[in-house]
């Protein structure tokens, strides 16, 4: 019915009625937000767009607070903490003494990480060996020594040296600045694939290749659902922007941000960003692997949310951060020419 209406007021009256809501809609936006508390007021009774937001954080909240007495494979408290432990390590100069506010909910945690079947290894040994260092460095104190009583009490596993190291200690890079930016400007948003299945090791690999973008106090607060097939277009049409071209897609990853990684409201926009810096190494990889892909912009409407977090069988918790169109380049698709601003206007040196 609502179709069968709109498609028969003419175009010029649709303007008007479109331009007379828009400035309704600025009218209002001038009046509340004028301080905080108006705005609230004005999110709460007259637009409801923040409301999938503001539950998905207190709902993180609570499911961080179950996570840290109920483990699973990883735990965002002690990605944290022992973050937290390393940047103390490499501070120059190194305090004799730090860390007393989180040392013993740091060895609980990881107690509890020792004791739970499932929890990542490679996390697990991680922690072993940055508290190991930090007992063997940090100075003598009631607190640190109850802790390292404690800590070596524990049946813990041997020691890797998965520890902070020097900068020199790093590899050589065989990429020089002209061979990333020719990677870089390869890189584009393709939207025609030929149809061939996308091989699930290379999305492994690029996978792989993501882990290692930076990430908040290593919390690393995202993943990647992949759809192929006919799941993939279903996914992809759930988004805005991919009218005429959802039908090619032969794979679709789902970037997902997990908010129970966060005891506190202030980190709540921590899963948009790291999960874009995975994101776009993600993109490289496939690049060097044979593969293109498209970002697809993934907007705050509850409708396509509740759809899409039913489709992927999502948490309330977990937000969509984007889609990825993913496959093999078709010869003759067309790419948009999508000029770039240029640096001139980006950067600024205030110095």
């Amino acid at each position: 019915m609502r179709y069968w209406l709109s498609s028969r007021i003419p175009v010029p009256i649709k303007l008007k009625i479109r331009q007379v809501a828009n400035n309704t809609t600025l009218g209002f936006a001038r009046m509340f937000s004028q301080n905080g508390f108006l705005a609230s007021l004005y999110y709460t009774f007259f637009n409801r767009q923040f409301y999938r937001e503001h539950k998905a954080v207190l709902h993180g909240r609570l499911v961080y607070q179950r996570s840290v007495n109920n483990m699973q494979q990883s735990s965002a408290l002690l990605r944290r903490n022992i973050h937290r432990l390393e940047k103390g390590l490499i501070m120059r100069p190194r305090r004799p003494v730090f860390a007393l506010d989180y040392l013993d909910e740091t060895i609980s945690c990881f107690e509890k990480a020792l004791h739970t079947p499932d929890f990542c290894r490679e996390e697990l040994q991680w922690a072993n060996d940055v508290l190991e260092e930090y007992f063997s460095v940090v100075a003598e104190q009631p607190v640190i020594s109850a802790a390292k009583r404690k800590f070596e009490q524990l049946k813990r596993p041997t020691s890797t040296e998965a520890v902070p190291y020097a900068y020199a200690e790093l590899g050589v890079a065989d990429c020089s600045y002209q061979q990333l930016m020719t990677l870089m400007q390869r890189r584009r948003s393709v939207r025609w694939f030929l149809q061939k299945a996308v091989d699930k090791e290379l999305l492994n690999l690029a996978c792989q290749a993501a882990t290692t973008a930076p990430s908040a106090c290593n919390r690393q607060p995202y993943q990647f659902f992949v759809m192929h097939g006919a799941e993939a277009v279903d996914v992809a049409k759930c988004a805005m922007g991919t009218i005429g071209f959802a039908d090619n897609f032969p794979c679709v990853v789902a970037v997902v941000g997990d908010l129970s990684s966060y005891p506190a409201e202030r980190d709540r926009h921590v899963i948009y960003i790291d999960a874009s810096l995975a994101a776009m190494q993600f993109m490289l990889a496939l690049e060097t692997l044979g593969l293109s892909s498209c970002p697809i912009n993934w907007p705050d409407i509850e409708q396509r949310e509740q759809q899409l977090s039913k489709m992927l069988n999502l948490e309330y918790h977990q937000r969509t951060v984007m889609l990825l169109a993913i496959g093999y380049a078709d010869p003759e698709g067309g790419i948009a020419y999508s000029q770039k601003k240029s640096h001139s206007l980006l950067f600024r040196d205030i110095s």
